[in-house]
């Protein structure tokens, strides 16, 4: 196992945690862990049974999480993706649109978006200074800290160079043969200052088109489209592990609920999530872990054969102690709701006196703190999620508390 140090909370990231959740109650991509609660157990099993060995020796899993809008989808998300890093996993994390440039249902789209936006494992003390996202930075992220680790063993720049080449040269990366050879020739432009064919390259890895003009010349053969997405895929997972990772964690957001989808855009929606379940229990998807996140399962009712097999993929439930369950239910890791809101509230209001370097008195925060959260309780059952009407709200609280020195009532943060 990798273990990293967190950083302390400086003063930049906690005002860009307090500016995220404050106003559109969304997750901040850095920062999780200072407020986080609840999710400890479910992570630590994801870790135990999953990332820290059944993965990284050659296993592939899929899991779902249901959580409603606002309940916590991408935050667990971002929490598996900081645990996959530790463990020196490359992530993409992809949000679903069905209306948008990435709908599940178009898997050359989910291929395009996956591989424009994974990214390597980064140090958890460099995380809250962003970082460049795609195929392309990677494999520049990947070439350059080769490159250094050759040179911090005192090879000279003919060897290290020499070593590069030798490196690049025998990655093995199936099965598409159009992927692994672009792979090689993406480095090897690299490796010779060839800025304008690495582009070029990478324009194939991200999806965007083929020409055989342009691409056949590295040995390119291949269209990335709705037939060939998943081999992709499967390549793209083949080739972190090639690279030297210890595998890839896909993260699926979906944005819009299914049941929204056409007829047919919606049983293709759903044949695709079989296959990518399917290929999750293959030796192909070897290294690969997929999440998989919906608001809620409403887009399993149905009487087709498509609807049947998906169900019967998705019956078993996740929990510390079947972690092979395949649904992981948000609102099952919280027993009082009242209490886990109070936890949540009590740290973010560090994280926002860390922010404005100031202190609250403690009787008037706790009594801001239990009010908005015995609100945010009671209206748990409404379409937008509890959890983010909840953070916005004493976000609010927070700095009427801090500027004008008063509790406010929760009809004011309304």
């Amino acid at each position: 196992m990798t273990t990293q140090t967190a950083p302390t909370l400086s003063r930049t990231l906690a005002r860009r945690i307090i500016e995220q959740v404050g106003s559109s109650g969304q997750p901040p991509e850095e920062g999780l862990h200072y407020f986080s609660v609840g999710l400890e157990h479910y992570l630590h099993a994801i870790e135990s049974e999953y990332v820290s060995d059944y993965i990284r020796d050659g296993g592939a899993a899929f899991k779902m999480v249901v959580g409603l809008y606002g309940g916590g989808k991408t935050h667990f998300l971002y929490s598996v993706r900081d645990q996959a890093w530790n463990h020196e996993y490359a992530v993409a994390y992809v949000s679903l649109k069905s209306s948008g440039e990435c709908p599940f249902h178009a898997l050359d789209l989910v291929y395009k978006t996956i591989a424009g936006s994974i990214m390597p494992p980064l140090p958890a003390a460099e995380r809250e200074h962003g970082y460049d996202r795609g195929i392309g930075a990677l494999l520049r992220a990947w070439y350059g800290q080769r490159y250094q680790a050759y040179q911090n063993e005192g090879l000279s720049v003919d060897m290290t160079r020499e070593r590069l080449r030798d490196d690049i040269e025998s990655l093995d990366i199936k099965p598409s043969i159009s992927f692994g050879n672009a792979i090689r020739a993406a480095l090897m432009t690299l490796h010779n200052n060839r800025a304008e064919a690495f582009n070029t390259v990478c324009q194939w890895l991200l999806g965007e088109g083929f020409d055989r003009r342009i691409h056949g010349p590295y040995s390119i053969q291949q269209k990335i489209d709705r037939t060939t997405a998943m081999v992709m895929i499967r390549s793209l997972g083949r080739t972190m592990r090639a690279l030297g990772y210890t595998g890839l964690v896909i993260l699926l957001d979906e944005a819009e609920r299914v049941p929204s989808l056409s007829t047919r855009n919606r049983e293709q929606h759903l044949s695709n999530l079989r296959e990518l379940i399917d290929e999750c229990s293959q030796s192909s998807f070897a290294g690969i872990m997929v999440f998989y996140a919906v608001p809620d399962e409403n887009f399993l009712e149905g009487r087709t054969q498509v609807y049947e097999a998906l169900v019967q993929r998705l019956s078993t439930v996740f929990t510390t102690l079947n972690p092979t369950g395949v649904k992981i239910l948000l609102e099952g890791t919280i027993n009082d709701h009242v209490e886990f809101l109070c936890q949540v509230g009590q740290r973010l209001a560090s994280i926002y006196a860390t922010a404005y370097q100031m202190e609250f008195p403690p009787i008037e925060l706790d009594q801001l703190i239990q009010a908005i959260a015995a609100w945010a309780e009671h209206v748990r059952y409404g379409d937008e999620g509890y959890k983010r009407l909840f953070v916005q709200s004493l976000i609010q609280g927070l700095r009427i508390l801090h500027r004008e020195n008063r509790v406010p009532s929760v009809e004011e943060l309304r």
